[in-house]
Formats: structure tokens, C-alpha cells, sequence
């Protein structure tokens, strides 16, 4: 019975509910359809999680095109994800699309433009997941209940210069074996002013995840009753 509810969950979910990073406010503004963000050619998923499309998704190694957004430390950005191109009142992300919500940040050792952020340079701001295991309640209902939104407070104490900001929502509805987790990616490009001293802990992206990591692999629809994101712990500043 179980493999049946979940074959039908999954299938269901599977159905046209791709999705993208489309817009981040500043501080409660809007900042507008795809600016500051390094914009993937389509609304698919990453699944190997080998692949330099992980750090910043598909063609996400350079932003030499793309502007660069000014902002104090201790700054509220928030992002915004939808399946389409568009706010039409439909759910932002897929009601089957379940799993946690991730952010980064890594230092450009020159322009956040020039930066393809390989190596050991993404520190984790924001990590949510599974918020009550009998109800199935996900950090991902939460954005889809918010619009397609989630935010975090850039650490006051991040060096100022320039970044990249990596958003990332991990889709768990076929994730039962590897690769069937789907990774969700957006990198917006900023310059953090008036910021402190802190040398947080850095990770790879790539390299730091692993398929056979709890997190990647699982079976959500087997009475999970807590979940370990991958990408180590936050870091508060």
C-alpha cells in the first residue's frame, strides 16, 4: 500500500512543477524579474550531485552579464521562486515537490561577476527542513504558503566585498535512490558593505555533498520522523 501512495504522490508531483529563482527583495523591496540573478536557460533540476551545475545551476559559472546589488551586512534579502516565468496565483512550487531550504554565501576573490565559486568557499547561512513529521510539514510548504518566498539575514559580521548568494531548494518526492533528489538552484550576485571580521567555515559545492548522504537519499514517504540536511550546520555569524 505504501509503495502504491507513494508511486502516486510521486507521479503526481512530477507533472509540469519545475521551478526557478525569479526575483530577491532588498530589505521588503522588489527588485524585479531576474535581476542580480544568474538566470538558468530552463526550470529543470540538478540531480548529479558531481556536476559544477550544483554551485550556481546550469551556465551558473559566470555573471559577467549580470548586475550586482549593493547591501549592508545584516541586511533581510528574500527570495522569490515559481515555476513560471510569471506570479499567476498557482502554487510557486509543486504541493509534491517536498524537502528543505538552503541558503549560502561565498566571497568573490575580485567581482562576484568573475566568480564561478569552486573550492572550499560556500559558508551556510539558512538551512530548513522537515518541520513536523506527522503532519509531512516541510520548509518548502512554508514558501509555497508565502508566495513563493523565504528570507535570511546576510551575517553582520561577513567581510564586506562582493558575493555570490546560493539559494537552494532540495525537491525529495523521488529521492528514494540515487540521483532522484532534484536540486533547485539560484545565485543572486551582491556587494555586502559595512561587514565585519568573521573567517566562517566553508564547504564545496560541488564536493561537500555525497549521494549516499541521509539527506539526498531518503524515502520521505516512509514515516520519516526527523531529517539532516546536507551541507554541515549553520553558521550564524
Amino acid at each position: 500500500m505504501m509503495k502504491t501512495v507513494f508511486a502516486l504522490l510521486a507521479s503526481a508531483a512530477l507533472a509540469n512543477a519545475h521551478f526557478t529563482m525569479q526575483y530577491i527583495w532588498d530589505n521588503g523591496v522588489d527588485q524585479g524579474l531576474d535581476n542580480y540573478l544568474r538566470v538558468p536557460p530552463n526550470n529543470n533540476p540538478v540531480t548529479d550531485v558531481t556536476s559544477k551545475d550544483l554551485t550556481c545551476n546550469v551556465n551558473g559559472l559566470s555573471g559577467a552579464s549580470v548586475a550586482t546589488l549593493s547591501i549592508p551586512a545584516g541586511r533581510n534579502i528574500t527570495f522569490e521562486w515559481h515555476q513560471h516565468a510569471q506570479r499567476t496565483g498557482e502554487d510557486p512550487i509543486s504541493g509534491g515537490h517536498r524537502g528543505p531550504v538552503q541558503v549560502y554565501v561565498a566571497k568573490a576573490p575580485s567581482t562576484a561577476a568573475s566568480f564561478d565559486g569552486q573550492g572550499a568557499v560556500w559558508t551556510k547561512i539558512y538551512s530548513s527542513g522537515l518541520l513536523n513529521p506527522s503532519s509531512m510539514l516541510w520548509a518548502t510548504d512554508i514558501v509555497n504558503s508565502n508566495g513563493g518566498k523565504h528570507s535570511v539575514v546576510i551575517p553582520a559580521l561577513l567581510p564586506a566585498g562582493e558575493y555570490l548568494l546560493r539559494a537552494e531548494i532540495i525537491a525529495l518526492h523521488t529521492s528514494q535512490t540515487y540521483p532522484g533528489a532534484q536540486f533547485y538552484i539560484g545565485c543572486a550576485q551582491v556587494k555586502i558593505t559595512s561587514g565585519g571580521n568573521a573567517n566562517p567555515p566553508k564547504i564545496s559545492i560541488p564536493g561537500t555533498y555525497k549521494g549516499s548522504d541521509p539527506g539526498i537519499t531518503v524515502n520521505i514517504y516512509n514515516n520519516l520522523q526527523s531529517y539532516t540536511a546536507p551541507g554541515g550546520p549553520v553558521w550564524s555569524g
